[in-house]
């Protein structure tokens, strides 16, 4: 399946301009949309509910609403058809690690930086673009 929109959420700028740069270069035709905390991700997937992206990167250590923040909300929301959430952080942690894994639509917990071959890795490991 074909990843067609992919949300970041890292609250560094320069981490999503490589980030959208790697997307970029990796396919030109994938839509980004960008959250800089877990409150704006949030809210973004609230408002375009009919629009959900295939997959969001989200990093855990965020000012405001961080990545854990966001996957205790975004859980208790009982999405069905929530989109495949990738951990993206600089952050090693095994408690972060191990938070992470309470949430069954996270399928991967990565350090930066993400390179072509871990999205081509995502794209065939799961089903996206449904």
């Amino acid at each position: 399946m074909k990843m067609n929109k992919i949300l970041t959420v890292d609250d560094s700028e320069t981490d999503q301009f490589y980030v959208k740069a790697i997307i970029n270069s990796y396919d030109p035709d994938i839509q980004i949309i960008q959250a800089y905390d877990g409150r704006e991700a949030l809210n973004i997937l609230l408002d375009h509910q009919d629009q959900k992206p295939d997959l969001i990167l989200l990093d855990i250590n965020m000012p405001g609403m961080n990545g854990h923040e966001f996957l205790k909300e975004y859980h208790q929301l009982k999405d069905n058809k929530s989109p495949v959430i990738v951990i993206l952080t600089s952050s090693s942690e095994e408690k972060d690690i191990e938070q992470t894994k309470m949430y069954s639509n996270v399928v991967e917990y990565l350090t930066k930086p993400i390179r072509h071959e871990t999205l081509n890795a995502i794209q065939q490991k799961y089903t996206l673009g449904i």
